[in-house]
C-alpha cells in the first residue's frame, strides 16, 4: 500500500508539472523575466525604465521595460489585460485610460476597475495654458479679457488632442470662466509650439515641459499651469488657481497590474519600487521632465480614479462632449 500511494504520488507531480497549471509567482524563487510595459514616449518611457532597473535590482530578476506605443496607451495596457496574475506583465501608465476615456469613447475593450489592478502611484504632471504673439496679454486675466472682446470664438488647441487631459482642461477652462472656446487637436506638442510661436494661434495647452525652453526664450508666454502648486521650473508662472481660475488637476502615473492580481504580489511589487524614490539621479530627471513624485498606495490609486472619473464625466456632460468608439 505504502510504495503504491508513493506512486500514486509521483504521478500527480508528473501530470502537474507537464500541465503547466501551477506557475511559480514572482514571489518565488523564479527567475523568469518580468515585463513593465509603456504606451507613452519621453518621459513615461523613461520613467518605466527608471522602474523596470528598480525592481531589476530590488527582486534579483531580469526586468525590462516594454514600449508598445499606439492607441492612447491602450496597447501597453491589453497586453497586461490578458495577462495572468503572476506578477510577470505589468503597466506603466496615466490615469486618462480610467478617468477620462470611459467618457469620450462610447466603446472601450477594458473595464477600468475590473481589468487591471493597481499597484503603486508613481508620479504627477501638469499640463499649462500658452499663448503667443496673436494676443499680445502677459497674463490670464488679460487672455480672459481678450477672448471675451472678440466677436468672434476664440480657438485653442490641445496636444495630444482629442479626449486628453490638456482638452479637459480646456474644456474646464472654457466652463469656469464662460468664455466661448473651439478646440483644435494637435496630436504632439511640437507642431503646436511651432504654430502658437508663428502666431497661428493663440492659445495651447500642453504638457508643461513641452512649453518651458519656448517660454523662457520669450518665443511663447506661459500663463498657468494646472497642478496646485507652482513648478519649481519656472517659478513665475502662476496656477489656475492664483490666476483666477478655480480649476486645480494634475496627471497622475501609476503602476498597474492584470485583473485579480494576488494581494501578496502587489504588495511585494509595491516594495520593490518604493526605493526608486530615494534616487537621487531619478527624482531629477523625472524634475526635469515636468513630473513631481506621488508615492501612493494601490487603494489611494483607485480612490483618486473614482474621483477623477466622476470629475471628467461632469465636464463632459456639461460641455456637451460627444463620444466617439474607442
Amino acid at each position: 500500500m505504502t510504495k503504491r500511494r508513493a506512486a500514486l504520488r509521483s504521478l500527480a507531480a508528473v501530470a502537474g508539472l507537464s500541465a503547466g497549471v501551477v506557475r511559480p509567482s514572482i514571489g518565488q524563487d523564479d527567475k523568469s523575466t518580468v515585463s513593465v510595459f509603456v504606451g507613452a514616449a519621453s518621459a513615461m518611457d523613461f520613467t518605466a525604465r527608471a522602474i523596470a532597473e528598480q525592481l531589476r535590482e530590488t527582486l534579483n530578476r531580469p526586468v525590462i521595460a516594454v514600449s508598445k506605443l499606439g492607441a492612447g496607451q491602450r496597447l501597453a495596457m491589453a497586453e497586461v489585460k490578458r495577462a495572468a496574475p503572476d506578477g510577470r506583465s505589468l503597466v506603466f501608465v496615466t490615469n486618462g485610460p480610467f478617468a477620462i476615456y470611459p467618457h469620450v469613447y462610447s466603446k472601450l475593450d477594458y473595464d477600468p476597475d475590473r481589468d487591471f489592478t493597481p499597484i503603486i502611484g508613481i508620479s504627477k504632471f501638469d499640463v499649462a495654458i500658452a499663448t503667443g504673439p496673436q494676443t499680445g496679454v502677459s497674463n490670464l486675466s488679460e487672455l480672459i479679457a481678450w477672448a471675451k472682446a472678440r466677436k468672434e470664438d476664440t480657438v485653442y488647441a490641445s496636444a495630444p488632442g482629442n479626449g486628453s487631459f490638456s482638452h479637459f482642461v480646456g474644456i474646464a477652462t472654457s466652463l469656469t470662466t464662460g468664455v466661448p472656446l473651439v478646440h483644435v487637436p494637435y496630436k504632439d506638442s511640437g507642431t503646436g509650439i511651432i504654430d502658437l510661436a508663428g502666431g497661428r494661434i493663440p492659445i495651447l495647452i500642453t504638457g508643461l515641459s513641452a512649453l518651458i525652453s519656448q517660454h523662457q526664450a520669450g518665443k511663447i508666454r506661459l500663463l498657468a499651469i494646472s497642478g496646485a502648486e507652482r513648478s519649481p521650473l519656472v517659478p513665475d508662472v502662476p496656477t489656475l488657481k492664483e490666476a483666477g481660475v478655480n480649476i486645480s488637476r494634475s496627471t497622475t502615473t501609476g503602476v498597474f497590474g492584470p485583473p485579480k492580481l494576488p494581494a501578496e504580489l502587489v504588495a511585494r511589487i509595491h516594495n520593490a519600487i518604493v526605493p526608486m524614490f530615494s534616487n537621487e539621479a531619478v527624482i531629477e530627471k523625472m524634475r526635469l521632465a515636468g513630473m513631481s513624485i506621488w508615492r501612493a498606495s494601490g487603494a489611494q490609486m483607485a480612490e483618486s480614479i473614482r474621483e477623477e472619473r466622476e470629475y471628467f464625466g461632469k465636464l463632459a456632460k456639461e460641455s456637451g462632449y460627444v463620444p466617439t468608439e474607442g
